[in-house]
């Protein structure tokens, strides 16, 4: 078997290693003018005790905006800076309370368990929560201004403008312009990269690529009566069974989804799809399904035989935030928030809130490893302390912090998509600076931050890490569960409908190579933690390839259905579902197989069904046979 670079690289070198995002510029420039405008009418107005806590509004506001259809993007910011206004003005009302340490450590503890119970629910329910405790925490120890609530009015204040930046002007626009085109353009782009690669080393990390494409467009794109995003998803379908079979296609063909993309950056256009005789059925799957993706660039009514995306049940974020897995968080968010209080009341720290904020924002597993964040946290802060140092040593006046703190957080897009020890890197000179507008001694709170952020980051990794009586430690097998389960009610959905056209079922894929993308998105952030989680990934990852090729082998059978008349075998259908069964259990033991299972090097013979190779190489991996 092949060696994998990837995974026998040290779990420090992965740890390190930074994304290489493309500069958010938009993000940036109106994060620099959110800050800056907060902060420079506090300045004129001579209150920059409210200018400070504008500038927490714009700063709050810049970490949910993203680039993303202003319907999106407007719902994701208020929900945040909501949040972030009822978190301040908790923790406002228990300062001016003048509440003592046991009544503030138990009020911040009840926050915490809402907190982590909200962030369970999803994304935007992720950054609402973090943003509570984290405002609760400033809140209850930063200098208020006069009035006392003011604090709390002065977030969304400084919020407006960051949100109102980022709304589309009046009048004709291009469509290139558009978040969706731009993302629908990019999945294209994607599909043509991953025809290009079919056959070759590098296809498996194209079509990750792919995945990834897609799941941002999911996210832009309202799929519901939107005919060019269910075409890229047939299209898709049928390069990843081409994938899987080895099988390349020739070059002309492999340039239309690039055509198809500059087509939909112009707002339409009629893309040619070349005549190539397709002898296999996922060739003629993906020769259909091209064509049906140019004719819906093209503005024709062109029939997809796809169904519009099932509409959101309402109950959906209320069973979500009553489940167990979101008690579970509260819980382990409320722990070491308490156990923070208690050190911070035991200890004569200058500024106790620094310790329960950094908390909220290193104990959140659903942006990734906790190990990691608390590392990352604290040489970050170490390394933002010493810029913070170095500039509050050269510049004092308040026109050049402002113009510091704008930098600082027009930084802070592109720093969170690069690293997490860079966010802190970034955000930490900026606090710093915010304080020092706010009356205080910036200089004089350099190196006392550090005591209160590792102080912080120990809590974490002792009480959230090592001692959380729950296991695993990390969400690979969790995830991996997931996958098994949606790739079953994938695989089912194909082997047992009549009709030849997919109905619904497109939704089915397309929720199992979400699932699929999740569970290696956990198993690389587990490879890059210290054993015994870092060999724990090493061992699942063969397990989550062979998961993908699966993906692969059924999107190849639905072709063979629907063009090569083949009918299912109830054995062959049996055995898949039955190794699927036995891989979930697997993981729900802890039980990662012994072995990976050697990859098919020759294109599969189109006469055999894909399932039967697919069961064959699940059978390898689950029993450690050849």
């Amino acid at each position: 078997m092949s060696r994998n670079p990837a995974v026998e690289a040290p779990w420090w070198a992965r740890a390190v290693r930074p994304a290489r995002p493309v500069a958010p510029v938009a993000p940036m420039v109106r994060a620099a003018l959110g800050m800056a405008v907060a902060l420079a009418a506090g300045v004129l107005a001579h209150r920059v005790d409210l200018g400070v806590f504008a500038g927490l509004g714009a700063m709050h506001a810049t970490m949910n905006d993203r680039v993303e259809p202003a319907r999106l993007r407007a719902r994701r910011i208020v929900t945040a800076v909501s949040a972030s206004t009822l978190g301040m003005l908790v923790g406002a009302c228990l300062q001016h309370a003048r509440a003592d340490a046991l009544a503030l450590g138990a009020a911040l503890t009840v926050t915490a368990f809402v907190s982590g119970a909200l962030s369970a629910t999803g994304p935007r329910g992720s950054a609402a929560g973090l943003l509570l405790l984290v405002s609760a925490a400033l809140g209850s120890g930063m200098p208020l201004p006069h009035p006392w609530w003011a604090a709390a009015a002065m977030v969304p204040a400084g919020a407006v403008l960051v949100l109102l930046l980022g709304l589309p002007l009046p009048g004709r626009r291009t469509p290139g312009a558009d978040p969706a085109t731009r993302a629908l353009a990019a999945a294209y782009d994607a599909l043509g990269r991953m025809l290009a690669d079919l056959g070759t080393p590098r296809g498996a990390a194209s079509r990750q690529v792919l995945t990834a494409r897609l799941n941002r467009l999911q996210d832009v794109l309202p799929p519901t009566g939107n005919e060019m995003y269910r075409a890229a998803l047939a299209a898709t379908e049928a390069a990843t069974g081409l994938l899987w079979a080895r099988r390349p296609v020739p070059p002309g063909v492999a340039a239309v989804p690039g055509l198809l993309a500059r087509a939909v950056e112009r707002g339409g256009g009629e893309v040619a799809v070349p005549d190539w005789a397709p002898d296999t059925p996922s060739r003629q799957a993906l020769d259909a399904a091209l064509r049906a993706a140019a004719g819906t660039v093209a503005g024709r009514a062109t029939e997809l035989g796809t169904a519009p995306l099932p509409p959101p049940d309402p109950w959906r974020l209320r069973v979500r935030l009553a489940s167990p897995g979101a008690a579970r968080y509260g819980a382990r968010l409320a722990l070491c928030i308490a156990v923070g209080a208690a050190v911070t009341a035991a200890l004569p720290l200058s500024k106790g809130y620094w310790v329960p904020m950094t908390i909220a924002f290193v104990l959140k597993p659903d942006l990734g490893s906790v190990f990691l964040r608390a590392v990352s946290r604290a040489v970050g802060t170490v390394l933002g302390v010493a810029v913070t140092a170095a500039v509050l040593a050269l510049a004092v006046d308040p026109c050049a912090l402002v113009a510091i703190a704008a930098l600082c957080v027009a930084l802070l897009p592109y720093a969170t998509a690069a690293h997490y020890g860079l966010n802190t890197v970034v955000m930490t000179p900026m606090a710093l600076v915010l304080l020092q507008l706010g009356g205080q001694d910036g200089a004089a709170e350099t190196w006392p931050r550090v005591l209160d952020t590792t102080l912080a980051s120990a809590v974490v990794l002792l009480f959230g890490y090592l001692l959380w009586p729950e296991r695993p430690r990390h969400r690979i097998e969790p995830r991996l569960v997931t996958a098994t389960t949606a790739l079953k009610a994938y695989l089912r959905s194909v082997a047992q409908r009549d009709d030849p056209r997919p109905e619904a079922e497109v939704w089915l894929r397309r929720t199992a190579y979400r699932a699929l993308a999740d569970a290696r998105a956990e198993v690389e952030q587990g490879l890059a933690e210290p054993p015994p989680t870092g060999r724990l990934a090493a061992e699942w990852l063969p397990a989550t390839a062979a998961l993908e090729r699966l993906s692969g082998a059924v999107a190849a059978f639905a072709a063979q259905r629907r063009y090569g008349g083949r009918v299912p075998d109830p054995v062959e259908v049996e055995r898949v579902g039955r190794a699927l069964d036995e891989l979930t259990a697997s993981a729900r033991a802890h039980r990662p197989p012994t072995r990976a299972a050697a990859r098919p090097t020759r294109p599969h013979d189109p006469a055999r069904s894909a399932l039967g190779r697919a069961a064959d190489e699940l059978d390898a991996l689950l029993t450690g046979g050849p």
